[in-house]
Formats: structure tokens, C-alpha cells, sequence
């Protein structure tokens, strides 16, 4: 589906190099849409997504930049207007984990993982409030949240918390300014094909317990992850604020009681 109201609209996609973040990019450029395509690491990446974009009649740019700094964050909003003059979408897309128990969870690995997942959704969407109220905009902002938001994972702690944090902040700004017009929604992925976990698709009996825990029992595309985020940047969802859209196969239903086990 083409969402008409989305032409000429500005998007910043943070982490836009790779998995959802690439898929993200290529759907909102097939919806017409301008996009700045934040990379911190991967630019190979980061402009192949541009080169398919251009090729396909739209308008996009890569920018190197962390997101966990407010001067990496700036840089975005000041690329995004001195390109395509305006901003109208932001997605906090970019994250990272790594599993450690809990008790030998260094404090470095612990905060690069908030600094990035969660402390890097606060410099963006502050940045992009800021942008939005002093131009009064109606402003959108969509955060990757994950399943983990709501599902417990031993030896992710960090990251199990920075996504709860995602949770609430974007709830509790979503209400701090939805009578400004600006709606702050979160996305929770489920078991999605990424690279971060192509290596772990590729054992069959890991791909197995996997889907196992998928009421639907297959993994998830990149692309239904996009479309959901082309949804939430629509007008379709105009009266939508504050939520968690799950896009996990129904994950978070609690698959093991599925069939009346219990």
C-alpha cells in the first residue's frame, strides 16, 4: 500500500545501515518520502540503501553520526533540514545487544548498551520535539521497542531494560505532547531475519526452539517491520499515540499455554 500523504514528507532513520532500520529506509523511499540515513559504523551499508532508494525514484542521504551524543543527534536534524528543508518523521531505530549473565555484566557493557538503545532515544526524540514545537509542526516519532519490553530475558538484562525504558518514555512524552499534534508510538519487533541474528537462524535447532515460541511458527521479515513504521508515519494512524504496535507473530501471547497447555 502507498500512503499518498507521505510524499515529500522528511524522515531521519537512525541506525538505517542495516536489518530493520535498511528496510525502514527503502519502504518510506518507495513511498515517496526524503530520508537521512544514519549510520555510525557501517557508510558501505548506509549508502547501498541509498543507491537502491535513488534508484528507485527517491530522494536519500547517508550521515555518519552517534546517536548516543547530542552532537551526533544535531547533526542529523541540521542534515535533514539543510537537504530537504524540513522534518517531518523520526525513527529511533538504531540498538545493539550482547548477552552476558548478569553477575559478570560489566558496567562498560551495560552502558554502551543504554547509551545507545535508550539514551539515544531520549536525544532524538528531544531533538525532534524541539524541531516539531518551535516550527509548529505535527510532528511523528516512532521508537524500536522489542518484545522484550514486556518479555523477561535472562542474560539481557541491559538490554531488557533499556527497552522497558523505550516503553514508558515514549508513552510518557506521547501523552506530553499530543495536544501539540505530535504522536510518539514504538514499534516491538519479535524474532525478525537481521544480520544480528543470521548466525543464529543458521543452526536449525536454534531455528527450531525459536519458532518454537511463535504461536505463528516462522520468523519475521524486515519488511513487516517497515510496513508498520510506514503505517505509524501515515496519516492511517492519525489518531494513534502511545502505543506498542508488536510485530512478532504473536509473541508476546504467551505461545506456551497455546493449545490449552497448563
Amino acid at each position: 500500500m502507498v500512503y499518498e500523504d507521505l510524499k515529500q514528507k522528511v524522515a531521519v532513520i537512525t541506525g538505517g545501515s542495516k536489518g530493520i532500520g535498511n528496510a525502514i529506509a527503502e519502504r518510506y523511499g518507495k513511498e515517496g518520502m526524503s530520508v537521512v540515513i544514519n549510520y555510525n559504523s557501517d557508510q558501505q551499508g548506509a549508502e547501498q540503501v541509498v543507491t537502491k532508494i535513488i534508484a528507485t525514484g527517491g530522494q536519500a542521504i547517508a550521515v555518519q553520526a552517534d546517536v548516543s551524543t547530542e552532537a551526533g543527534v544535531q547533526k542529523l536534524v541540521d542534515t535533514a533540514v539543510k537537504q530537504y528543508d524540513h522534518l517531518d518523521v523520526w525513527v529511533n531505530n538504531a540498538g545493539m545487544e550482547n548477552q552476558h549473565p548478569t553477575t559478570e555484566l560489566s558496567l562498560k557493557d551495560w552502558q554502551r548498551v543504554i547509551d545507545v538503545n535508550l539514551t539515544g532515544v531520549f536525544l532524538g526524540s528531544k531533538a525532534a520535539l524541539n524541531y516539531f514545537t518551535s516550527h509548529n509542526k505535527k510532528g511523528n516519532i516512532i521508537n524500536m521497542s522489542s518484545v522484550h519490553e514486556q518479555i523477561p530475558w535472562p542474560t539481557f538484562a541491559h538490554y531488557a531494560a533499556s527497552k522497558g525504558g523505550v516503553k514508558l518514555f515514549s508513552q510518557t512524552i506521547a501523552m506530553e505532547y499530543a495536544a501539540r499534534n505530535i504522536r510518539v508510538n514504538a514499534i516491538g519487533p519479535g524474532a525478525i531475519n537481521t544480520p544480528i541474528n543470521a548466525e543464529k537462524f543458521t543452526d536449525p535447532e536454534q531455528l527450531k526452539t525459536t519458532t518454537s515460541m511463535i504461536p505463528m511458527q516462522r520468523i519475521g521479515d524486515p519488511k513487516e517491520v517497515a510496513a508498520a513504521a510506514a503505517w505509524l508515519a501515515s496519516d492511517e494512524s492519525s489518531y494513534v499515540t502511545g502505543i506498542t504496535l508488536f510485530v512478532d507473530g504473536g509473541m508476546t501471547l504467551y505461545p506456551a499455554f497455546q493449545d490449552g497447555r497448563g
